[in-house]
This record gives structure tokens, C-alpha cells and sequence, in this order.
């Protein structure tokens, strides 16, 4: 049997604080995990509501959510702690998006495309901002906003998976192993991953220079 496949079966020492019953690891964990939950939200947010969500009342929401719910993942945990807890994180800013959005829940389509919008799907434009904040001045507006939406259209060429691993790993910074739990695939499959998307990058951002000259 493949050792780097994912296994379906979770044992992770977190749960078994959690069904301790103490009334202070939930808080411990969440307290452990937060500045990685927050990266997230700072990376993700949209652009568009960046200066009205706070990240920090996003993450209290998201730990009231958690809390809330913890019972039934307690029942059948299909993933880690981190894991679960990180995607209603996610989640929860998605509804601070939607509340600052004003998406109306008369109109059916709109609705179902926001709440099946899955993890990838603000990806490319995420690193494109924060790549462009990166090599151009806060007081170029015009120009930062060119160049993002240049490398937004580079990296949607790029393999989804491949995009959201290197997300994972260079802009949120998560290890190699929390990689693979989050998309889950295999840590081999995810390290591979992440050195084919390094290049890719590189090849973008080489192209990109060599057009911006």
C-alpha cells in the first residue's frame, strides 16, 4: 500500500483533547491554528470589501461556528481539526462576502453560484494582487491594477491544483503535510505539486518582466 496515500481513517491527538471534555482546548486549538486561519482570510478576502471586513471579526464569527458545531464533527470526523475548522474559516468569509456583496437571495442563480463557489475559486486573482502589490508602488493604483489583471489571466492558465498548492504553500504558508490534508492528496503528490508550480510561476513572472520592459 501507497504510505503517502491519503487515509481515510483519522487519528489526530486534537480530536482526543477535544472529547476530554475540557472547556478550554477548543479555545487552545483554535488559538494555536488562528494566525494560519488568518493568513487564509488575509490572502482570500475579496479586494472588493477589503477595507469593510475585518479579519478579525471574521475569525471570532468563524470560532462561534466552530464551537457551534463541534459536536457533530466530533461524531464523524472525516478530517483533521485543522482541516475542518479551517474550512469554516473559509466559509465564514465567504458570508462576509456575501453580506458586503449584497447578493440577493431572490436572485436563484446568482445564490447557488456564490454558495458552491469551492476553495480555488478566487486563487488566481489572490496571488495576482498580492504578486503585484509586491513589484509596484502603493502610489501607482493604475498601474498595480494593470499588472494584476495580467498575471490574473497568466496564472488561470496554470493547473488549478497546481495554483492552489502553491497558495497554500507561499501565501499561506501552510507545511507540505497540511497541504496534502486540506486538497486531500498524498504529501509526494502535493510537494511534486508545488515545485512543478514554483516553475511555472517563474516562467510567468520571467514572461511578465520581459512584457513590462
Amino acid at each position: 500500500m501507497n504510505q503517502d496515500s491519503t487515509n481515510t481513517e483519522i487519528s489526530d491527538p486534537d480530536i482526543d483533547k477535544l472529547r476530554d471534555g475540557d472547556e478550554t482546548t477548543l479555545a487552545e486549538l483554535f488559538s494555536h491554528y488562528q494566525p494560519s486561519f488568518k493568513r487564509m482570510i488575509d490572502f482570500r478576502i475579496d479586494r472588493r470589501v477589503a477595507g469593510r471586513v475585518d479579519s478579525g471579526d471574521v475569525l471570532q464569527d468563524a470560532y462561534l461556528e466552530i464551537s457551534r458545531r463541534l459536536p457533530d464533527f466530533l461524531g464523524n470526523p472525516k478530517a483533521t481539526f485543522f482541516v475542518w475548522a479551517r474550512q469554516i474559516a473559509w466559509q465564514t468569509l465567504l458570508m462576509a462576502h456575501r453580506s458586503h456583496l449584497e447578493v440577493k437571495k431572490r436572485d436563484a442563480k446568482k445564490e447557488i453560484r456564490f454558495q458552491n463557489q469551492s476553495m480555488t475559486a478566487n486563487t488566481s486573482a489572490s496571488i495576482a494582487f498580492n504578486l503585484a502589490a509586491d513589484i509596484t508602488s502603493p502610489s501607482h493604483a493604475a498601474i498595480r491594477d494593470e499588472q494584476t489583471e495580467k498575471l490574473h489571466e497568466a496564472l488561470e492558465k496554470m493547473d488549478e491544483l497546481d495554483r492552489e498548492v502553491l497558495a497554500l504553500r507561499h501565501f499561506e504558508q501552510l507545511a507540505n503535510k497540511e497541504v496534502a490534508d486540506v486538497l486531500g492528496i498524498g504529501k509526494t503528490a502535493a510537494s511534486n505539486r508545488y515545485v512543478r508550480a514554483l516553475v511555472r510561476l517563474k516562467d510567468i513572472m520571467d514572461g511578465f518582466e520581459k512584457h513590462d520592459d
